[in-house]
């Protein structure tokens, strides 16, 4: 794929001259310009101190700095240049080539022939203007004896191409060739990386990329790894009028099994998927899907490292505030210490939302509906030990409808006082078949439904004063919210709202259920402080603090969420950035008295100068109900320094303090400059502690604009 650009000016296209002096003669048909000549044709100008026109064989002759400006804003420095056939064809000496990339390319001579091929003599290729060794030479360069581009292929071909890096001679080769400025996509090899991982020792990849078509490719990557043979990896892209797809495939013949890491099966591979495609202006649809021979095999061999894959064929519209979302869902574990054959597959998985234009009661008024069909091979027993999840019970299939109207009206009043009244109607419509129950029994099949009406208001009085340093806004919050008990848990599985973690940012939702299996009932008052500080610098201060209590009707939470008593536990949060570079957060859940802090998470993210880091800090107290039977307590952080010469330095790690277990680090060095990029780091992994420690190392080196050119060279 070409960028082309008009080398050739217009056939209309005039020559304009501005010169100190101008003669012309008249026998011989010559004009002459000399002192500052400035020459333009079309997009074209040419500056000079001596300008030479022979009019009889139509050939231009600059002499003294001459300095070319091409079209694209490259620029041709020359001792003296011959320019013929309205710049079609031409030579130039000892010339030095300005790149818009900031690539320099010098050569003792020049020839240009049919408008579209150029020949170079003895060529210096540098792309490194600032980047240079203790003696003053650049980093790297490529020297060859010829060059020569071909602007019809969009090729430049190097003869006797000598790779020179810190002074030193890398390699001579006898034929060299990359892609032009004018080539976005060209058909050849891409940059290599070197890799270790504990599957197969050493590996080298070496990408080859095919560009098929302007709108398809292909790239193979075959990695050659010293203990497993060759892995194959493939990608396929394809661009349509109204979207894309992609498809990635990978496959190895392992040489050795019987490992952890390598299995028992010598062949291993995977294929992954996406798509996403417009149907209209409004509506889209697409897929992602994962097949894999075995669970760890993309973790293993450094493809991906998710531990679950969800296969999706999803079909989404929207339009103003109407939305409409169906799926099929397939969830499949990458984890071996994980039963598959708990995961469910949802088919269909369908949302809708719609919100009325005009005002109902002089509010907002919308409704809601969501449907699920989901199903698994085998029952999710409460208290099973080989799961994290305590009193949840999922059967074989389930199928769920759920709908809800709504309405809501924000009222400002003369005070200044934000109220805001609201209400939902809610029906549920559940079949189950197969759900254990405390016993441990299963019922074949069983239709469950239930109606929540719910009632609140909002109250918020926002109080706002500025000061020579910012401005403060300080909001006193309350919440009143009735609903009906929450009934019939035990004759429905909870398939989305297990995870629970009670904090700052749903202290005011209006349910806190993070799916629509359950949802909260009772009475509730909730009430809290909103404080903003805004800094004339752009700087920030927010700061929450409130509490929920349970004033009538059946509790929804357990005791360990923090909302499972009549008062709940305290949650407050504060998010500090004075500027941009520094950040701190901090938010907690602490007993009510300020016996305990129950959660607690810290961050801490900065840059400055040539120093910048993150540092992470979480307690959590356990929550079996919520999928957390254990209390956990972790650090995590990561910090670079960029220091003198280009050089940089990263780590990471990330630390159980409960355990007193490393978990991840990784470490790395890496040199940047601007013609040169080279990185190389170890990552360890000790999640899995039956498979011991995961290492992997990677390397890769970049070499700007070779194979990559994002300049065109100037035609002359």
């Amino acid at each position: 794929m070409r960028n082309n650009k008009i080398k050739t000016p217009p056939k209309d296209a005039r020559v304009n001259v501005v010169a100190n002096k101008i003669t012309y003669d008249a026998q011989t048909k010559t004009a002459v310009a000399i002192g500052k000549v400035v020459l333009t044709y079309g997009d074209y100008e040419l500056v000079a101190t001596r300008v030479t026109y022979d009019q009889r064989n139509d050939k231009m002759t600059a002499e003294g700095d001459v300095r070319l400006t091409e079209p694209g804003g490259n620029i041709l420095e020359a001792e003296r240049a011959s320019l013929m056939n309205k710049f079609k064809d031409g030579f130039a000496e000892h010339l030095r080539l300005l790149l818009t990339n900031d690539v320099i390319i010098t050569a003792d001579y020049a020839v240009r022939q049919d408008g579209y091929l150029t020949v170079y003599t003895n060529v210096v290729y540098n792309a490194c203007n600032n980047c240079r060794t203790s003696g003053g030479k650049p980093l790297w360069q490529l020297r060859s004896r010829q060059v020569t581009h071909d602007e019809k292929e969009g090729v430049i071909y190097h003869k006797d191409a000598t790779f020179e890096f810190a002074g030193a001679d890398i390699i001579t080769l006898p034929s060299f060739s990359h892609a032009d400025p004018t080539v976005q996509r060209r058909t050849g090899f891409l940059t290599p990386g070197f890799n270790y991982a504990s599957v197969y020792g050493f590996g080298v990849e070496v990408p080859y990329f095919w560009n098929l078509a302007p709108n398809y490719d292909f790239t193979f990557s075959p990695v050659i790894t010293s203990g497993q043979g060759p892995l194959l990896k493939g990608e396929w892209r394809h661009r349509l009028a109204n979207g894309s797809y992609n498809v990635n495939v990978a496959g190895i013949y392992q040489l050795s099994t019987g490992s952890d890491d390598a299995g028992n099966s010598p062949l291993r591979g995977s294929a992954q998927t996406k798509g996403r495609f417009d149907i209209n202006d409004n509506w889209k649809w697409g897929w992602d899907g994962t097949l894999v021979s075995d669970k760890n095999f993309m973790n293993k061999y450094q493809i991906d490292s998710r531990d679950e894959a969800i296969d999706r064929l999803y079909i989404t519209g929207i339009n103003d505030r109407n939305y409409f979302s169906a799926q099929a869902l397939h969830f499949q574990t990458l984890d071996t210490n994980d039963n598959e054959d708990i995961f469910p597959t949802a088919l269909p998985y369908i949302e809708h939302s719609y919100t009325f234009d005009q005002p109902v009661l002089g509010g907002e008024f919308g409704y809601d509906w969501n449907l699920y069909s989901i199903s698994r091979n085998d029952v999710v027993f409460a208290n099973d030990p080989t799961l994290p999840l305590t009193n949840v019970n999922l059967g074989t299939e389930q199928t769920r409808a759920v709908a809800n109207l709504r309405w809501q009206k924000q009222i400002i009043n003369s005070m200044g006082q934000v109220i805001t009244p609201f209400g939902n109607l809610r029906g549920d419509a559940y079949v189950t078949q197969n759900l254990p129950d405390d016993d441990d029994l299963t019922q074949e099949n069983e239709t469950t439904t239930r109606f929540q009406p719910t009632a609140g208001l909002d109250m918020r009085w926002p109080f706002l004063t500025n000061t020579e340093g910012g401005q403060h806004i300080l909001t006193p919050v309350t919440q009143v919210i009735a609903s009906t008990d929450e009934e019939d848990i035990d004759k429905k599985g909870n398939e989305d709202a297990i995870n629970l973690n009670f904090d700052a940012s749903n202290l005011f939702l209006h349910d806190r259920f993070s799916g629509l299996d359950r949802y909260e009932g009772g009475t509730r008052v909730n009430t809290g402080l909103l404080y903003t500080f805004l800094s004339e610098n752009g700087g920030f201060l927010r700061a929450s603090l409130g509490e929920s209590f349970h004033v009538a009707g059946k509790n929804s939470f357990d005791v360990q969420s923090g909302l499972g008593e009549t008062s709940s536990d305290l949650v407050a949060a504060l998010a500090l950035q004075p500027w941009d570079s520094l950040r701190f957060s901090y938010q907690v859940r602490m007993a009510e008295d300020l016996s305990a802090i129950k959660t607690q998470e810290a961050g801490l993210s900065f840059s400055f100068d040539r120093f910048s880091g993150s540092f992470y800090y979480a307690d959590v107290d356990a929550d079996p109900d919520a999928g957390r039977p254990n209390n956990e307590e972790q650090v995590w952080g990561d910090a670079g320094w960029n220091f003198s010469g280009g050089w940089s330095l990263y780590a990471g790690a990330r630390y159980d303090l409960k355990a007193s277990k490393l978990i991840r680090d990784t470490v790395g060095v890496g040199f940047h400059c601007e013609c040169f990029n080279f990185r190389v780091f170890l990552a360890e992994d000790r999640a899995n502690e039956d498979q011991g420690v995961d290492r992997s190392i990677q390397f890769a080196i970049d070499l700007k604009s070779l194979g990559n050119v994002m300049a065109s060279l100037p035609s002359f």
